[in-house]
């Protein structure tokens, strides 16, 4: 496990702006201040998150195998109790490898909530358009923001434009639509958009896989902080630091089932792997840019308010303005929606004592997500740093300059003045306690 270290800096101080963050970054630490209080934040909302995650992921996986490319999927969030019941391959008895210690099928705190919602005991169907339920929806938004904002290393999106995806897609595709004549007849038609629907089921599978490894990550890390052996940022982050090595090569792949049979439209054989074709492309199209919610930002072109080149993009959970959480319908308000529901009880308690208590909850919520996914971004950053450069303690100053480099040009992307990024960027509210 990593461990920060305590021998004293061989380096001048940073001039960087944030140069207090770069030397707790070379310690061992995180972007977010060790402190009992955002120790409980983080670690309470990582289990809000987990419960609705472990339905993410179950539906993801749903949407991408079953679902498929049905023009009319009304009903693509009525997870079938055999998703319920799949065996997450991080937690139970008969885990490829076990990060959680807890079951392998649906969360018992997830299967409770989907009974009874916020209204109570009523059919699914009345949960669903009562808005009653795991918001999906967060979900594909995650998803989408992957899609578009392709090319972010690996090999998985450009096998998305080759031959040999075209061919595995064209089978699953006319074998799904059989005895549809028409959808046949418009697939000839228009066989590029099949294609790209395709492609986005591909990434529905790239999204739910991920999450699939996360979701345990989160679950184990709650319970050894209830059990008092993670006391510290560090610790928590450097338990995300080994999870990431020790699952890195997990494979991304997409399958699909139609009456019976499995379509491989991306095999295991390729050899996509867990870390670099779906976990940094997530954090890249996720964390950082994704792009503007409807009715919270201009999209006045011809004043420059939004990028014109993608990798300018900055909407990210890094980025957000988390004080209008509360406008209907945008992604931030919808997964708070859903973590509220499963609040440990000390971080409800906490919630309460702050700012107007239940009255601007989804608010806190949004905030102490913010700061613990600058946390897990942290955990990317030391995950980089060991399998490209060099050891926190490592005795040779040239390598520990590399290390710095690395570290400030990570934290660049948070002081570009362009776009008013330097503004958004919420690196210099999270640390104080101020921010909520």
């Amino acid at each position: 496990m990593l461990t920060p270290t305590l021998s004293p800096p061989k380096l001048p101080p940073s001039q960087h702006e944030f140069a207090d963050v770069v030397h707790r970054l070379e310690a061992g630490g995180a972007m977010l201040p060790d402190s009992p209080e955002n120790l409980m934040q983080v670690i309470g909302i990582w289990k809000a998150y987990a419960v609705p995650m472990d339905f993410y992921w179950r539906d993801l996986l749903y949407i991408a195998e079953r679902v498929f490319l049905d023009p009319f999927p009304f009903f693509k969030y009525f997870l079938p109790q055999d998703y319920l019941d799949l065996h997450n391959h991080y937690a139970g008895e008969d885990a490829d490898l076990r990060i959680w210690r807890g079951p392998a099928t649906a969360h018992p705190e997830l299967l409770a909530f989907m009974k009874t919602g916020e209204t109570g005991n009523l059919p699914r169907l009345f949960h669903h358009l009562w808005h009653d339920r795991i918001n999906m929806e967060f979900a594909e938004e995650c998803m989408r923001a992957m899609l578009w904002h392709r090319g972010m290393g690996g090999k998985f999106d450009p096998y998305l434009d080759s031959d040999e995806y075209k061919a595995n897609a064209d089978r699953a595709i006319r074998a799904y639509f059989q005895f549809n004549p028409v959808m046949i007849g418009l697939y000839k038609l228009f066989p590029d958009l099949f294609l790209e629907q395709c492609r986005q089921m591909s990434y529905y599978s790239n999204l739910g896989l991920f999450w699939e490894v996360m979701a345990p990550v989160f679950f184990e890390v709650s319970d050894l902080y209830d059990e008092g052996k993670v006391t510290s940022i560090p610790e928590a982050m450097n338990f995300l630091v080994n999870g990431i090595f020790a699952i890195a090569g997990r494979p991304i792949y997409h399958h699909v089932y139609i009456r019976g049979q499995c379509y491989e439209i991306i095999p295991k054989s390729k050899g996509f792997t867990w870390l670099y074709e779906a976990a940094l492309p997530y954090v890249e199209a996720v964390f950082y840019r994704t792009s503007p919610f409807r009715g919270t930002k201009s999209y006045n072109a011809q004043a420059n308010e939004v990028p014109r080149e993608q990798k300018d993009f900055h909407y990210g959970v890094l980025y957000a303005d988390k004080f209008p959480v509360g406008t209907a319908g945008i992604p931030p308000t919808l997964l708070a929606q859903d973590m509220l529901h499963f609040l440990p009880p000390y971080l409800k308690a906490f919630y309460q004592t702050r700012c107007r208590g239940e009255d601007d909850i989804l608010n806190q919520i949004g905030v102490t997500f913010q700061r613990s996914m600058y946390t897990v971004t942290s955990a990317v950053f030391q995950a980089l740093r060991t399998a490209l450069l060099y050891p926190l303690d490592d005795p040779n100053p040239r390598h520990l300059q590399a290390n710095r480099d690395f570290f400030e040009a990570q934290l660049d992307r948070f002081c570009r003045p362009d776009y008013g990024m330097r503004q958004a960027a919420r690196l210099r509210q999270i640390q104080g306690d101020d921010y909520r």
